[in-house]
C-alpha cells in the first residue's frame, strides 16, 4: 500500500501514540477492503460516543492518554442522555455516569458537540456534492451518498473516531465513482396509487421495502413525483439502512446523481429490474404495527431527529389544541435545530401544546419515555424497527398527521385514504 510521509510519521509515534493507533485501524481496514492507498477526507461524523459498555470508554481513554485529536472538523452523533435536559433520563443512575463521561472524552478530543444523527441538518457541516468524508450513523451515511452525493462508507465503531483522528480512509467502496452505480431498478407498479406516491406515510415503508430488497446494493428507486423534500428522503433512506444495509440510493429525479435513471445507472444496464406492487406495501407498513386497537400511551416523533420545518410543521398540526393528557408526545432533534427553533418560537409552540423536547439521543435508543409500557406511536420506520427490541415498546406506525391527531385525541387515529381507502 502507498503511504505519504505523513501516514508515516502517524504509523510510527512521531505525532503521539493515540494517533498512531488510529493509523493503524485506518491501515488494517484499508487492506481488509482492498483498497492500495489512502486518501483525504475534509470532515467526520463520529458515532462512537453512544456508551454500549467500558469497552466504548476504554477505547476512547487510549486515545485521549495517548495525545490524540481529531484532524478535520468532527460532528459527534447521538449519546446515552440528554445533556441539556438531564432529568428526562429514566434508566439506571450510573448508566447515565457512564454515557456522560464518554460523550465528555469525545468532546475533549476536539469534536463538536452537536450530538445528533442528522449532521446534514447542520449548515455549516454539510458536505458538498462529491466531498469525501468519513460518517458514521447509518441514517447519516445514506443519507450523505444519497442526498448530498457527498462520498462515504459505512464507518462504524472506531474506525470512525480514527479515520477522524488522521484525516485519512483507505481509497475503497463508495469514496469511488464506479461503486456509486445502481445496479438494481426499483420500479414502483402501476397499481400504487398517486395518492400515496406523493404522501409523507409512504416514504418510511418504502424503505423499508428498498432496505429488504437491496440489502448492500444500491438501488435507483423509479416512478416517484421529482423533487422529493429532504425530510421525504430522511425517512427513505432511515429506514433502508434499517432493515437493510443500504449505504447509498437514487430516486429517479431527486438525488442529485441521478437526475435521470440512465445517469443513476452510469449508462449502464442494470443487473435487475424490479416491481414494488402496493400489497408489498401495504404489507409493510401493517408489519411496522405491532400493537393493535385504539389504545395509546405516546407518540414519539423525530427519528431520525426532526429538522427545523418538521417541527414547524408538528406545531402547525396542533394549532391550538393540546396533547391529550393521557398520552406522552416527545420530539426529538439536535441541540443546533432546537436552538433555532426556540428563536422563532416554536419549540415554545410545541411545549405550550404539551410536547416533550428532547436533544442528544433519541427515545428508542435511551429510556426516556416515560410509558413506554404501553402502545406507543410513531411517523418513523426507524423507530418502529429498532423500539420493539431496544426498550420493548408496542409500537403503532402512522404518518406525521395520524400521529398528531392521535396525540391530541388520546387515542389512535386513522387515515388510511393514501393506501386507497382501506
Amino acid at each position: 500500500m502507498a503511504l505519504s510521509s505523513h501516514d508515516r510519521e502517524l504509523l510510527d509515534g512521531s505525532l503521539g501514540t493515540g494517533a498512531a493507533f488510529a493509523m493503524r485501524l485506518v491501515v488494517r481496514a484499508a487492506r481488509a477492503t482492498g483498497a492500495t492507498r489512502l486518501i483525504d477526507i475534509s470532515a467526520a461524523h463520529v458515532d462512537s460516543c453512544l456508551y454500549h459498555g467500558e469497552a466504548t470508554l476504554d477505547f476512547v481513554h487510549r486515545l485521549t492518554k495517548g495525545g490524540a485529536r481529531v484532524r478535520v472538523p468532527t460532528t459527534l452523533n447521538v449519546g446515552a442522555l440528554d445533556l441539556l435536559h438531564p432529568e428526562l433520563y429514566r434508566g439506571d443512575p450510573a448508566t447515565a455516569k457512564r454515557g456522560r463521561l464518554l460523550m465528555d472524552r469525545y468532546r475533549s478530543l476536539g469534536a463538536r458537540a452537536t450530538f445528533t444523527c442528522a449532521p446534514y441538518q447542520l449548515a455549516d457541516a454539510r458536505p458538498a456534492l462529491g466531498d469525501q468524508v468519513a460518517w458514521g450513523e447509518s441514517n447519516a451515511i445514506a443519507f450523505c451518498n444519497s442526498v448530498l452525493g457527498a462520498r462515504t462508507n459505512r464507518y462504524g465503531d472506531f474506525i470512525d473516531v480514527a479515520a477522524a483522528i488522521t484525516g485519512r480512509v483507505p481509497d475503497a467502496g463508495l469514496h469511488r465513482t464506479e461503486a456509486r452505480r445502481a445496479t438494481l431498478v426499483l420500479r414502483l407498479a402501476d397499481d400504487v396509487p398517486a395518492s400515496l406516491r406523493d404522501h409523507d406515510v409512504l416514504f418510511p415503508v418504502l424503505g423499508i421495502v428498498l432496505g429488504r430488497r437491496a440489502g448492500s446494493a444500491v438501488a435507483a428507486i423509479d416512478g416517484l413525483p421529482p423533487g422529493q423534500s429532504e425530510d421525504r428522503l430522511k425517512a427513505l433512506g432511515a429506514a433502508a439502512a434499517s432493515s437493510g444495509s443500504v449505504a447509498m440510493f437514487h430516486v429517479v429525479g431527486s438525488t442529485p446523481e441521478a437526475a435521470t435513471l440512465d445517469l443513476a445507472l452510469q449508462r449502464q444496464r442494470p443487473e435487475r429490474v424490479e416491481l414494488i406492487r402496493v400489497d408489498e406495501l401495504r404489507a409493510a407498513h401493517d408489519e411496522l404495527s405491532t400493537a393493535e386497537g385504539e389504545r395509546l400511551a405516546a407518540v414519539s416523533l423525530g427519528t431520525p431527529h426532526a429538522s427545523l420545518r418538521e417541527l414547524d410543521r408538528y406545531a402547525a398540526m396542533l394549532g391550538d389544541r393540546r396533547v391529550h393528557r393521557d398520552v406522552e408526545c416527545m420530539v426529538s432533534t439536535g441541540r443546533d435545530v432546537m436552538a433555532q427553533a426556540s428563536e422563532r418560537g416554536i419549540v415554545e409552540r410545541l411545549r405550550g401544546a404539551g410536547v416533550e423536547i428532547v436533544v442528544d439521543t433519541c427515545s428508542y435508543i435511551a429510556p426516556v419515555l416515560r410509558r413506554a409500557a404501553g402502545p406507543v406511536m410513531t411517523d418513523s420506520g426507524k423507530w418502529a424497527y429498532y423500539a420493539p427490541g431496544n426498550i420493548g415498546a408496542a409500537v403503532v406506525y402512522g404518518s406525521s398527521a395520524e400521529c398528531i391527531r392521535s396525540a391530541v385525541a388520546g387515542r389512535v387515529v386513522r387515515d388510511l385514504r393514501p393506501w386507497g381507502g382501506r
